[in-house]
């Protein structure tokens, strides 16, 4: 995984605005203050090792001013700094989505029409029936094609940085992206296991978005180390029954129900302890199980092997004949003693129907 990039800006930064503070800086250097020529001092080449009387009489100009705001906010110069802002203005609005592809997997189209991409400056949301996700994202215009790194700190990958590529061509644009986890993808396409995602969108509105302010961030949970020997295969008769492809028959996350007409495009598959959820070819979910027969409902825990960090989650499950119940808590939560999924609860909710070969499901 590679660092963020550093850069240090105000939320939504606006250029004038940025011209306004080399303005000042400037102004308050030649009235002698002290802390302005600590500034030159600290982020532009010219004036390093200067005292701040010699910084006050060299004669520094706007130029020399607009150059240690951009190195103070992680640019090498004023242009690349003035190129970001610009840039940022060009994603503001409301983005569709036309397509999108994951591991070499096309979504169908019908799963995209409910979800939408909101940008106000450097701050997002992403609005899906599954769940939102809300962050802040950085722009590298130079590099080729230009880089976006994504800080999430709202929703199920808050914590998580995801790089990509992208480019925009007025109200179009394609943007590519590691996983969580995964590298920066160098090309616009995937392959099986590749862990990128390729996002085709159209701007639908220009308009700045309202309530998009990148989410709050939350204390991340301190997980115990996990015991990955503690998820071998143990085939016991219920293991057994739980083999296969299953179907979902409904789901809930976090209080909201996954819409019924996507449903169709689920999959839930168990192969020996090995996990995999998938919806339209994503794969949503991939862990190690592991089953306490004994708990009373019997206690299941899922041991994410996908993108990401190894975490272990907490659950509930119910068969009954070809049907299966499963309530999973968020990691680090305890586990629930019910299947209830109300919001806030951080609960996800899924009943399957046993999937007949040829693709049907049992009755």
């Amino acid at each position: 995984m590679e660092d963020p990039v550093k850069k240090s800006l105000p939320a939504r930064p606006n250029l004038e605005h940025l011209r306004s503070q080399a303005k000042q800086l400037l102004a308050r250097l030649r009235d002698g203050d002290a802390a302005a020529a600590q500034t030159f001092i600290d982020h532009l080449p010219a004036a390093k090792g200067m005292t701040p009387a010699q910084v006050r009489r060299s004669g520094l100009r706007l130029a020399d001013a607009q150059s240690a705001v951009a190195r103070r906010s992680g640019f090498a110069a004023w242009p690349g700094l003035a190129r970001h802002v610009e840039q940022l203005r060009a994603w503001e609005g409301e983005w569709q989505f036309v397509s999108l592809e994951i591991d070499g997997n096309e979504m169908p189209a019908a799963m995209l029409t409910q979800s939408r991409l909101l940008v106000d400056g450097d701050r997002f949301r992403t609005e899906s029936p599954e769940s939102n996700y809300e962050g802040i994202f950085t722009l590298d215009v130079d590099a080729d094609p230009p880089h976006i790194d994504i800080e999430f700190v709202e929703g199920p990958e808050a914590g998580q940085w995801s790089y990509g590529i992208y480019d925009i061509d007025g109200d179009q644009m394609r943007l590519c992206l590691g996983l969580a986890g995964a590298s920066r993808p160098v090309r616009f396409g995937t392959a099986a296991g590749s862990g990128h995602a390729l996002e085709r969108l159209r701007r639908s509105s220009p308009a700045r978005p309202q309530g998009v302010d990148g989410g709050t961030r939350q204390p991340i949970p301190t997980l115990p180390p996990v015991d990955e020997s503690a998820f071998g295969l143990n085939m016991t008769p219920l293991v057994a029954a739980l083999q296969g492809e299953w179907a979902p028959v409904s789901l809930v996350n976090n209080g909201q129900p996954f819409p019924a007409a996507m449903l169709g495009f689920g999959s839930r598959t168990l192969d020996g302890n090995e996990l995999r959820v998938t919806f339209g070819g994503q794969l949503m979910v991939h862990a190690k199980i592991r089953i306490d027969e004994a708990a009373s409902p019997v206690g299941v825990d899922y041991l994410n092997i996908g993108h990401g960090p190894k975490t272990v989650t907490l659950g509930i499950m119910a068969i009954e004949g070809d049907r299966i119940r499963v309530c999973m808590s968020a990691a680090g939560d305890p586990r629930p003693t019910d299947f209830s999924c109300s919001k806030g609860s951080g609960r996800t909710f899924s009943e399957w129907q046993r999937r007949a070969p040829g693709g049907s499901t049992s009755s």
